[in-house]
């Protein structure tokens, strides 16, 4: 009941893997190594070949609960032979579907991941549960196994690349439902196919309130059992404390309203199809949202809707002598995730995480890295000007137009013009260049209009002489009071970021000359404007990435230095081997080399890690570790961010995930903490330029009890040439090639 939004090009995905996990690499399993004979290649790969298919259909049940782990999967797997005609009908069927995906060129990559084969996995599941095995049944396990994975593609298209929504478990349920009603008319079928089903006595020792959770829990993998379900309850609770409140949440909040409905409790904790209850508050406020308060309680009115719908379909389902499934599930969960998308809210989940915990970790972090609105330009000037209004401004900033910024040119005393300041030419920022601050298509101009005289102004004309841009990243951006017949550009012309667009004037609305900026969703002249922040800009010798000057605040446009630049352009293949020292004392040796994930995303791998790295907007960064190579995490922490230019005693801010400073319970109990208020558990890291080619920096939690000094050094080709994190140094081997 998983929901990636996986992509139906039989091509690598585009960072996108299980649970809709935008995690770079993660379908990436590397390639054997070399032998000294044939025969030993051969031997090793047929292992790592078989080894890859086990992993992928094991993986298939941790989907289930939105997981991507094969020691999750084994578990559930392990689980599921408490019945074993379940067991055995379950694996048939997801064989049968991973064998055919096999037999008609099914990329290995989507193949691999599981995100196909969970739906034929719970179909076999289903036909297990109602019918003992037989020859007749696994005919009917492995046809319902291959309809199911191919309902699965045709689906998955559909949805995804229309309404960008995941399929979740609606494949199973029409697949289980058809199977069931087609079985009705088998009478060979039913004359032996129905077998009771053992159960244990441990039910009649807990409370109905409590037994019928575990069964709950059961049912999901159409195990109906307490013990089952107490299984299943361990491994989610060991896995992500956030899912475990969830479920329970939601189960008891779902069940209580049932019960006040229908005036009978024990008939609403009798049902075990209440597991619907349990699936969506996960999937709504745990996967699909960012874990907050928001979230929650998202969460809460999810399951309250569904009581309803979840009724009715057990009214129109027993008609025909089926159950539900997971169609109340599926059509909640997808009617919000579509809902939640379409009114842009911020808690959607960009990118999906192995856990809650690391999705809420990651959305924190990169918040504050790449900017909340997730949308940044540049600044439209070259040079130093002053913030006259900001969002929320006091003059025109309000309503519909609250998000956009003014700007203008002061002198040392914070005057805006020379002399009197009666006429245009006495203003510092009147005709000064305006760039654009985006790339993009022209698709509006308005050139001709009169700059007004000082003390007057257009309101006829309010946004006066204007350019509309529309971004690649689909979104518009209007600037605006440009000087009379000023524009450079035309309709429909392409503008690079930094292109000339003309001078800044007065038209319009507009009592002195300045420029004012604003992205919006719509292509028209002054429509609704929506967040966004800007990139690469000084204040103060402080250097920001992205952010929102304040108000009456000087700021500063900066332009990458080539020599920097080329020293941060790592190719494929790149080889970098360091001598890791603790203590002073040589104890390990780190190499690195330059690999590309299946979306264009390059790492560094260690053989035990990745290091994620990349260009955003002219800054360097490094963008997350995989794996458990804590060298990484330490390289990680001394240079998460790097400016491609270089300015003495310039500063930087950054923020860093908690997973990546702390690990084990004291990481797991701050990350679930941190879904009730964001940064009570941050983790901040501030660096400065002390030379050339030298980084000091510091990495302070209060809260996690962190203090960690950095120190990086640049080389001079390419790279890093020493690295200091706390206890570890790392210092670059110059005998080995670094290009091979």
């Amino acid at each position: 009941m998983t929901q990636t939004p996986g992509q139906l090009s039989f091509e690598p995905p585009a960072g996108t893997g299980q649970n809709g996990n935008n995690e770079a690499g993660r379908f990436s399993p590397g390639a054997p190594g070399g032998e000294s004979t044939l025969s030993s290649l051969t031997a090793r790969f047929n292992n790592s070949t078989l080894a890859l298919h086990l992993t992928a259909i094991v993986k298939s049940y941790s989907e289930i609960l939105f997981f991507n782990s094969a020691p999750i999967g084994l578990i559930f797997f392990l689980i599921t032979l408490f019945n074993p005609n379940i067991a055995v009908s379950g694996i048939i069927s997801v064989m049968a579907a991973y064998a055919f995906a096999k037999l008609i060129n099914m990329d290995e990559t989507f193949l691999n991941s599981g995100f196909y084969t969970y739906n034929p996995l719970l179909s076999g599941l289903a036909v297990g549960f109602l019918f003992k095995l037989s020859m007749l049944t696994v005919f009917i396990v492995i046809t319902a196994g291959i309809f199911t994975l191919l309902l699965s593609i045709m689906l998955n298209s559909f949805f995804y690349y229309n309404f960008k929504l995941p399929i979740l478990s609606l494949p199973f349920a029409i697949v289980a439902s058809v199977t069931y009603l087609a079985s009705s008319n088998y009478a060979n079928l039913f004359a032996g196919g129905f077998y009771s089903h053992w159960t244990s006595g441990l039910q009649w020792y807990l409370p109905l309130w409590l037994s019928g959770f575990f069964k709950s829990m059961g049912t999901i993998f159409l195990l109906p059992y307490v013990l089952p379900g107490i299984a299943i309850t361990l491994v989610i609770l060991c896995c992500s404390r956030i899912l475990f409140m969830l479920a329970v949440v939601g189960y008891y909040t779902g069940t209580i309203m049932t019960g006040c409905l229908t005036g009978s409790f024990e008939q609403a904790f009798s049902n075990i199809f209440h597991f619907n209850y349990i699936l969506i508050a996960m999937a709504i406020g745990g996967i699909f949202l960012v874990p907050s308060v928001r979230s929650y309680a998202l969460a809460i009115v999810a399951v309250l809707v569904s009581t309803l719908l979840l009724k009715a379909m057990e009214v129109f389902w027993s008609y025909y002598g089926i159950p539900g499934f997971t169609i109340p599930f599926n059509f909640i969960t997808m009617s919000f995730v579509y809902v939640l998308g379409v009114v842009h809210n911020p808690m959607v989940a960009r990118y999906i995480k192995s856990t809650p915990e690391e999705t809420l970790d990651y959305f924190i972090a990169g918040s504050r890295r790449f900017g909340a609105a997730g949308l940044t330009i540049a600044l439209p000037f070259t040079g130093k000007w002053h913030v006259w209004q900001g969002f929320d401004g006091e003059w025109t900033h309000r309503g519909s137009w609250r998000h956009a910024y003014d700007f203008i040119i002061v002198d040392a005393d914070g005057r805006s013009r020379r002399d009197s300041g009666g006429e245009l030419e006495d203003y510092y920022a009147y005709r000064k260049s305006v760039l654009s601050p985006i790339r993009g298509r022209v698709v509006k101009v308005v050139a001709n209009l009169p700059d007004n005289p000082i003390g007057t102004i257009d309101k006829s004309n309010t946004w006066g002489n204007l350019v509309i841009i529309r971004d690649e990243r689909a979104f518009y951006v209007e600037i605006s009071h440009f000087a009379h017949d000023s524009i450079r550009v035309v309709e429909g012309q392409w503008v690079e970021k930094g292109a000339l667009l003309g001078k800044c004037g007065n038209s319009g609305y507009s009592p002195q000359p300045h420029i004012h900026v604003q992205a919006q969703a719509a292509e028209g002249v002054g429509s609704a404007t929506i967040p966004f922040t800007f990139s690469n800009y000084l204040k103060d010798k402080k250097f920001f990435a992205n952010g929102l000057p304040e108000e009456k605040t000087e700021i500063e446009t900066l332009n990458p230095e080539k020599s920097i630049e080329t020293r941060m352009s790592f190719m494929l293949d790149d080889s970098f081997v360091y001598d890791v020292y603790r203590a002073g004392r040589r104890i390990d040796e780190l190499r690195l080399k330059v690999k590309m994930a299946p979306d264009g995303t390059f790492y560094f791998d260690s053989g035990r890690g990745r290091l994620y790295f990349g260009r955003h907007e002219d800054t360097f960064y490094i963008y997350h570790t995989q794996g458990a190579d804590k060298y990484l995490k330490h390289i990680f922490m001394a240079v998460p961010r790097l400016p491609l230019l270089q300015m003495n005693d310039m500063s930087w801010c950054d923020r860093l995930p908690v997973g990546s400073v702390v690990t084990g319970p004291r990481r797991e109990f701050f990350l679930f903490l941190n879904s009730f208020k964001f940064d009570l558990a941050r983790v901040d890291c501030r660096l400065h330029f002390t030379g050339r080619n030298t980084i000091e920096g510091s990495v302070r939690s209060k809260t996690l009890g962190v203090d960690i000094k950095t120190h990086v050094e640049l080389d001079d080709q390419v790279g890093f040439k020493r690295i200091v994190a706390g206890e570890y140094e790392f210092r670059r081997n110059e005998n080995e090639k670094i290009r091979k």
